[in-house]
């Protein structure tokens, strides 16, 4: 997987953070900590996984080597203007009966569930998703820290207090992102 310029990450050389940024602003921080002692890991921010770059030659061409932020994707039949895709959709003949007579027909119904319930879902996906980007991310960082394993297991039990207790003692830039990454799966969190 190719990284993008734009992605959101946090570069360390051992628990030191030593960059925050999009990738290609933080890129020179990372060729140079590459020179040092230990190789820099570089996390991304929005999943905790370790980016792999490749830094060789010049830094302009470790750049170019960054793909180019996504652009919209073409669109093919459906409605254009508005992003809207035909596809084929499988139903049983009652449910057709149903659709057909809602206001709007089949189609608005349909996007009217759909919009429903990605409503419903989006609090346990928001939870869920960060829960397992600060677990990837403390699994990388911290995993050989004092309080790694209480930290993991309050992360998972959704207890703030005891978390930011368990993580207390770790290096500040270490301890300040897994706090920040892990603030999306506290349920009260309103972020």
């Amino acid at each position: 997987m190719s990284a993008s310029i734009d992605l959101p990450v946090a570069v360390f050389s051992s628990h030191r953070l030593i960059a925050r940024g999009p990738l290609g602003g933080v890129l020179e921080a990372v060729r140079t900590a590459a020179d040092g002692e230990a190789a820099p890991l570089v996390i991304d921010l929005a999943t905790g996984r370790v980016v792999d770059l490749d830094l060789r030659g010049t830094l302009d061409a470790a750049k170019a080597r960054l793909t180019p932020a996504p652009e919209a994707e073409k669109r093919g039949p459906g409605r254009p203007k508005l992003g809207v895709t035909a596809r084929e959709v499988t139903l049983l003949p009652r449910h057709w009966d149903w659709l057909a007579g809602q206001p709007g027909g089949a189609s608005v119904a349909l996007r009217k569930l759909v919009e429903g319930a990605l409503r419903e879902a989006e609090g346990p996906n928001r939870v869920r998703k960060a829960k397992e980007a600060a677990y990837r991310f403390m699994t990388a960082m911290a995993g050989d820290l004092p309080g790694y394993e209480e930290a993991t297991r309050m992360l998972f039990a959704g207890d703030w207090t005891a978390f930011d207790a368990a993580t207390e003692g770790w290096p500040e830039g270490v301890r300040d992102v897994a706090r920040g990454m892990a603030a999306g799966a506290w349920r009260n969190w309103a972020g």
